[in-house]
């Protein structure tokens, strides 16, 4: 059994942040020990919330209780998202190379979270740099939204060429493995929208249907980077990741639209996210 250390939000209702990821990990296999890097009442799209960010001091606090149970040797990912200041950010590094000493095996990944499409940055100022320039050279495995990759290698996407000098420009930086997690270009089908992976074995495309919201659900960025992490650790498979991935993501946003509700539907998903009804193939690229 894979274990994986997931530091990423938290909020009660609704699922964003590790309430979008903690289950599909579990779900598929994985043991999560979860650290909440904020506690909200609801995801910010609501434009409304309670509930306040944890300081660098209480996460580190946490991390110390964990590694003292003596787990950190056994996990074999760490996963961090929304980090909710520069100093949270800090300790989520500093929690890694604690990590890779206790197994040097584990791996990275980072869902680098901080903006996204026609929305522009949402987190607080000074977590994009640093994002940058501490958290991107740290990890294994990055998996950026569009918006978040245009910003991370100062290049825009527009075509397919344009997305992959993009990976290539960020995994020159650290990261061996980039996922985007959601790509629309000018030279794709407009009904699709695709997901990409390069690495250094290869690049893949695949695409699903697109599927309408009003409004669209958050927290897809976070499952996603959950269940592509769960199947890459199960073989280290980049492609076969990416498609079960998609397939999990698009069974999630289908179930999700059918009951009307703008968020993840989860629990509802959960067996055809496990075993989805629709596959699709990722096509490769180079």
């Amino acid at each position: 059994m894979k274990s994986v250390l997931t530091i990423q939000s938290h909020v009660a209702y609704g699922y964003v942040g590790n309430r979008a990821a903690v289950f599909p990990l579990q779900r598929l296999g994985i043991d999560a020990t979860a650290v909440n890097t904020v506690q909200f009442s609801n995801h910010t799209g609501y434009g409304a919330w309670t509930g306040q960010v944890f300081t660098a001091e209480h996460i580190a606090d946490i991390v110390d209780g964990i590694a003292a149970r003596g787990v950190l040797p056994a996990q074999d990912a760490v996963l961090s998202g929304y980090m909710g200041a520069v100093e949270l950010g800090q300790v989520i590094v500093e929690t890694v190379a604690r990590v890779k000493a206790a197994n040097p095996k584990a791996v990275y990944c980072c869902d680098p979270v901080m903006g996204d499409v026609g929305r522009g940055f949402f987190v607080r100022p000074g977590l994009p740099e640093f994002i940058r320039d501490h958290a991107v050279p740290a990890a294994d495995l990055m998996t950026p939204n569009q918006f978040e990759l245009e910003y991370l290698t100062d290049r825009k996407i527009a075509t397919l060429d344009d997305a992959l000098a993009a990976t290539a420009a960020l995994r020159a930086r650290g990261p061996r493995l980039v996922l985007v997690t959601s790509l629309t270009r000018s030279d794709a089908d407009p009904d699709s929208i695709e997901m990409l992976v390069d690495g250094t074995d290869g690049a893949w495309l695949v695409a699903t249907p697109r599927l309408t919201f009003d409004p669209p659900p958050n927290g897809s960025g976070d499952a996603v980077a959950a269940l592509f992490l769960a199947h890459y650790l199960t073989a280290f498979d980049p492609a076969d990741a990416l498609e079960k991935a998609a397939a999990a993501i698009f069974a999630i946003f289908e179930t999700t639209r059918r009951m009307g509700t703008r968020e993840l539907q989860l629990i509802a998903a959960q067996d055809d996210f496990v075993d989805p009804p629709r596959r699709f193939i990722a096509t490769r690229l180079r």
